[in-house]
């Protein structure tokens, strides 16, 4: 799911700078991202009903990966907005915004392959809660900044792409914060 995640953050980064007759296609693309998601998710619920032995307790899985689905939704709805209110001349906070949670998707992906080694996975932890705190600050420099320079109208489309954003980045500090819990649950 996780890769699907950072699938998607590229497929955001293209949709930012897209022409808009390709919003439909790209928004489409993040659909089919999320319905990929949402079918791991499925798959992976029913590995942990059927197998007796599983590689983490099964409640860490299951919390893992609902944050990492919910994260996919969020994403795809980031592509809705961007499509519905025709966003197409993105504020550069935006593009920092999408790449703060590229960082976080990445070293999210990278992390979920090494689960069976959490003694290397602290560093993930911590670096992820790092990009949070930044893709905090960002998003509120943003959100004045488009107060400040936008009409209501123009503010309320862009503040509520850039609280997508600021949500999925919320998101990949849930997964790392779960993955912070295993780490001290299993040591």
């Amino acid at each position: 799911m996780s890769e699907h995640i950072l699938s998607a953050t590229h497929t955001l980064a293209e949709l930012l700078g897209a022409d808009r007759a390709d919003f439909p296609a790209l928004t489409e693309s993040l659909r089919q991202e999320e319905s990929a998601s949402t079918a791991n998710f499925a798959t992976l619920l029913t590995a942990m009903r059927t197998s007796f032995i599983n590689p983490l307790p099964r409640e860490d899985l299951y919390s893992l990966g609902q944050v990492l689905n919910e994260t996919s939704e969020i994403l795809t709805g980031a592509a809705e907005v961007i499509e519905l209110y025709v966003l197409d001349r993105i504020p550069a906070r935006v593009s920092d915004q999408l790449e703060i949670l590229s960082q976080q998707a990445e070293l999210t992906a990278t992390a979920m392959r090494s689960l069976n080694d959490l003694d290397g996975l602290e560093d993930y932890w911590l670096e992820v809660l790092r990009l949070a705190k930044r893709a905090d600050h960002t998003h509120r420099v943003l959100v004045s900044e488009l107060l400040k320079d936008h009409s209501p109208t123009t503010f309320a489309k862009y503040k509520t792409l850039a609280d997508q954003f600021a949500s999925a980045s919320r998101q990949m500090r849930a997964v790392a914060t779960q993955v912070g819990s295993i780490i001290v649950k299993e040591s």
